[in-house]
């Protein structure tokens, strides 16, 4: 786990955001940098940040999956209320102005 991470990561995390393994005497294994260290199939590595709204570049975006975990109430109301509105009329969600869809 890494954590409190910025908005840039460091190029020597590369390979390992990559999964870029190969196979060497029977053993799978990544190079890190100058060493070669072994793989497990089941690693998985969590990076954190406390950034609240961090922007990451798109080379970063592919690579890995993003998760929000800082919801707030109403914002959770604006993205279950998207999700409806989708489901239920994709008319009203491809208007140009969302705002008039619920009053206050």
């Amino acid at each position: 786990m890494l954590e409190n991470v910025g908005e840039e990561l460091d190029p020597a995390l590369e390979p390992v955001l990559l999964k870029q393994t190969y196979k060497q005497q029977g053993s799978t294994v990544l190079r890190l940098g100058d060493a070669v260290i072994p793989y497990h199939e089941d690693f998985r590595m969590y990076i954190t940040t406390k950034l609240p709204n961090p922007h990451y570049p798109p080379e970063i975006c592919t690579k890995v999956t993003l998760i929000n975990f800082t919801l707030s109430p109403s914002g959770l109301e604006d993205q279950l209320l998207g999700q409806v509105v989708a489901e239920e009329r994709p008319d009203l969600e491809r208007s140009e102005e969302p705002a008039n869809l619920v009053q206050r």
